[in-house]
């Protein structure tokens, strides 16, 4: 959504339903939200009809949502205060947007379907886990290991190993989201809420995997007394 035609439909944004972009596009939903545009049930309107019905400004809408698009290219490995700023914009900043949503949607869903026979129950007490231990994870390298890094300390073997061990962790976290998601697959008739409620799980589950990667396979071996990824690393 970096220009206002969708690839796949060929029709510009604000001519899509409002439900399917928040579908195709994680993070739209706590636009939408925010805003007072129903996704869920009022999702089959086309965005510039939802934004009219609300006096919204429909560009300033798509600006928002062309604002969710991410840069994934990682600079030079060999440079580790851009390739440590990276991380922060592109990981650390997102995880802490994506996971408040994802917990709000999860905990709708659960309640909502609570019959349906493949609600995900448990999704949200989840989602809470890996944020709490994901916010705990990042201020350590934040405060301390990043720093360290940035200034050239030595014998950092001992708190890489530690970010390594707890990255191990995530990796399990992750292999218990996609259990209780069916890989992230909605059910036939699911709603626009729990399809986007997917699409957001399948986009954490990508980046977090993408994230660890950069660190365990990139960013820290440059700082180890002994190289290389060991067998810690959660995303092979």
């Amino acid at each position: 959504m970096t220009t206002a035609t969708n690839a796949i439909t060929e029709r510009p944004v604000e001519q899509q339903a409002i439900g399917q972009i928040a579908v195709d596009l994680p993070g739209a939903t706590a636009i939408f939200r925010r805003l007072k545009l129903d996704f869920c049930c009022g999702g089959q309107v086309p965005l510039a009809q939802a934004c009219a019905s609300k006096g919204l400004d429909t560009q300033a809408v798509l600006a928002e949502l062309a604002g969710l698009q991410r840069n994934d290219h990682a600079p030079d490995a060999q440079d580790p205060v851009a390739l440590i700023d990276h991380i922060l914009t592109r990981y650390h900043a997102v995880h802490r947007e994506q996971l408040p949503e994802l917990i709000r949607m999860a905990r709708r869903v659960e309640a909502v379907h609570r019959d349906h026979p493949a609600v995900p129950v448990g999704l949200a007490a989840l989602l809470e886990t890996m944020e709490v231990e994901l916010l705990e994870h990042m201020e350590k390298e934040e405060q301390v290991l990043f720093p360290a890094i940035e200034n050239g300390a030595a014998s950092l073997g001992e708190p890489i190993g530690a970010m390594r061990d707890e990255h191990t962790g995530h990796g399990a976290l992750l292999e218990q989201l996609a259990a209780l998601t069916s890989d992230h697959t909605p059910p036939l008739g699911a709603c626009n809420t729990w399809r986007a409620l997917y699409a957001g799980t399948a986009q954490l589950t990508d980046d977090l995997i993408s994230h660890i990667h950069l660190e365990n396979n990139v960013l820290f071996p440059q700082s180890e007394t002994a190289g290389g990824c060991g067998g810690a690393c959660s995303c092979a």
